[in-house]
């Protein structure tokens, strides 16, 4: 399995501080999950998600947090764990039959970590998906590109960053536009699509933007191995232009989300 780009100290703060239960709510609900499902959250992270998808289908529901970092899983076993969670630490680009079929499956913010086997991960989850069950994949669209208001060097820097990783890193910043096509090819019925801004920022920064962001540059950036010959300081001075960009008020940066559920025919 790729190597996790953003993994670092902060990693597991990161992702409990962006993680909404309303907003998670919403997604899940629109996509058809319900009590007494038996859930699977790949890509589970922290785990916080799990806790939120587990209260979702009480009563009698169940959740199996997926990750293959130890590292993670620690964190999400001792916040997380409990009554309807569990974590289960495993390579998803192999089969998971032994983890039991699933009625709900849920796959947000992964797969665009996993460029070149997203494709073959989905179909691999598709083995443990129930007939009639449900699969959820949720990411972004032009991942961290739409922005208005830096400089041109500032602009041409991101770009390259971005290139780097999708050439270097497995990461594709275009992987929400991929969701809906992958489903029809693999068969899934009633499939359904929903678009939405996932970061739309403007006017005065908030902490959780600001962390989240600046986090971005520190790991992401900074290891995705872009030279950064635009300024005469290297990195240094990319990450200084941009925090100086991205807390001016004036700035405007939005990302797309898209959301793609479909069922798995009941013959399947």
């Amino acid at each position: 399995m790729a190597e996790y780009l953003m993994e670092s100290e902060q990693e597991a703060e990161r992702l409990a501080l962006k993680t909404d239960f309303q907003r998670l709510a919403d997604q899940a609900r629109w996509a058809g999950i319900t009590p007494g499902m038996r859930v699977a959250d790949i890509g589970c992270g922290s785990g916080k998600t799990s806790a939120f998808l587990a209260e979702l289908v009480q009563p009698g529901g169940r959740v199996v947090g997926v990750d293959a970092s130890e590292q993670r899983l620690a964190h999400a076993r001792q916040n997380y764990a409990g009554p309807g969670v569990a974590f289960e630490c495993r390579d998803f680009y192999r089969p998971l039959t032994g983890l039991g079929q699933f009625d709900f499956i849920w796959v947000r913010f992964v797969l665009e970590y996993h460029r070149i086997q997203a494709f073959a991960i989905v179909q691999n989850l598709l083995e443990i998906l129930a007939p009639g069950g449900i699969l959820c994949l949720i990411d972004l669209d032009y991942n961290c590109l739409s922005h208005f208001g830096q400089s041109e060097r500032l602009n041409r820097a991101i770009g390259g960053v971005m290139r780097q990783l999708e050439e270097e890193a497995d990461f594709d910043p275009y992987l929400g536009r991929k969701l809906y096509s992958w489903m029809y090819d693999l068969g899934l019925e009633q499939i359904g699509v929903d678009l939405q801004a996932h970061h739309l920022i403007y006017g005065e920064l908030n902490d959780t933007d600001a962390f989240n962001w600046l986090q971005k540059v520190q790991v992401a950036a900074r290891e995705s191995g872009y030279p950064f010959n635009e300024y005469e300081n290297g990195f240094d001075g990319f990450a200084e232009e941009f925090r100086q960009f991205f807390a001016d008020p004036r700035r405007f940066t939005y990302t797309p989300l898209i959301a793609c559920r479909g069922r798995k025919p009941t013959g399947a």
